[in-house]
């Protein structure tokens, strides 16, 4: 892990960073947000996260980035957690469309992780928006990423899950957002996959197949444009 030069974090009440909680949102919502860089993005617009594998197929690779850019041409801030694999294909991708984008670390925003990630990390908390339930200074623990997902489900309208094995760390944040009762899409290449047991689990409490991008956009408040869909899956 590295550390990240001129950090320049703001530590929130979270009421003061996204509005009033209801019972479901409060339960598993951290005492405080710390954040670098654009804090409307979490006020404004339409956030959906695209999660999933750190080591991810090729396929999945470039899946996340076609869905993350095609989100971002149609006007959606993409939300994922700067880790390696899908995370860092999501952001790559919704920046290269010229999109939004915010990471959720499961690290204080002075720390960088993956190393490889540090130049990522520091355009996005300059241009676009990084947040963290962790203060400068936190010990990073595995126990910290579990959290970093409950907030990123939180922030979001709508979870994408692309690409994940039974024990994923996204997995966590898939129930999370059936938790509260936000969208929840599985891409229709994982779901036949008959070694993995949790996509039907998960279809059994309310996510829905994930074929295109249009099926997507048409149950999010967007209007999306005319034309051939960039992606389907």
């Amino acid at each position: 892990m590295g550390n990240q030069a001129a950090a320049a974090s703001i530590g929130y009440t979270v009421r003061e960073l996204l509005g009033p909680l209801n019972e479901l949102e409060s339960k598993h919502a951290p005492e405080r947000l710390f954040a670098a860089g654009e804090t409307d993005l979490v006020k404004r617009g339409t956030r959906v996260s695209v999660i999933g594998a750190r080591q991810p197929s090729p396929e999945g690779w470039r899946r996340a980035r076609k869905l993350a850019a095609e989100l971002a041409r149609e006007g959606v801030i993409v939300v994922s957690g700067l880790a390696e694999g899908i995370d860092t294909a999501a952001h790559q991708g919704a920046l290269a469309a010229g999109g939004r984008t915010i990471a959720v670390l499961g690290t204080p925003l002075d720390v960088t992780y993956p190393r490889q990630n540090r130049e990522l990390q520091r355009r996005i908390m300059a241009e676009h928006l990084a947040l963290s339930p962790f203060a400068p200074g936190t010990p990073v623990l595995r126990g910290n990423f579990p959290r970093r997902n409950r907030v990123m489900a939180l922030i979001s309208d709508a979870t994408v899950i692309v690409e994940a094995g039974d024990t994923s760390g996204a997995l966590a944040q898939g129930w999370e957002a059936l938790r509260l009762g936000r969208l929840l899409f599985i891409l229709k290449s994982i779901t036949a996959v008959p070694q993995l047991t949790w996509p039907p689990r998960m279809l059994r409490y309310g996510a829905q197949v994930l074929t295109d991008t249009r099926s997507l956009l048409s149950l999010l408040p967007v209007e999306a444009a005319a034309g051939p869909v960039a992606v389907a899956f």
